[in-house]
């Protein structure tokens, strides 16, 4: 059975249903009760605000909701970093090696320089 959430506060002439539809029958996260751990959080004042208008205007249906999707976010941003670090590290690694190895290139700053405006004005040319 799917449950429409109506949106609040507006005239019932005009009221429509949100596009989100909750499916009660099929959880969200396919995770039994007695497999979750209960936590608590202290939060500012401006980030509970936020929590409480979210599910009040029916975007998520807890306030439990809304701290699992942006955990779920953070994860993902805290692996692509990971990712990067260890990709950087490999770069590094791979750098020192090459000057072990006697593959050194001159240092010529001007020359940097000189690169670095030419790719800088190829940039603004092309907008």
């Amino acid at each position: 059975m799917i449950t429409y959430f109506i949106m609040g506060k507006i005239p019932p002439q005009i009221q429509t249903e949100s596009m989100i539809k909750y499916d009660h029958e099929k959880p969200l996260v396919d995770t039994r009760m007695s497999e979750l751990e209960r936590l608590t959080i202290t939060l500012t004042p401006e980030l509970s605000e936020s929590i409480k208008a979210a599910v009040n205007e029916g975007d998520y249906a807890s306030a439990s909701e809304v701290i699992r999707e942006a955990l779920r976010d953070w994860k993902v941003r805290r692996e692509l970093r990971q990712e990067e670090l260890a990709a950087l590290k490999a770069d590094i690694d791979q750098a020192l090696s090459e000057v072990a190895a006697g593959q050194l290139a001159e240092f010529n700053a001007k020359r940097i320089v000189e690169r670095a405006r030419k790719l800088l004005a190829a940039r603004k040319r092309s907008g």
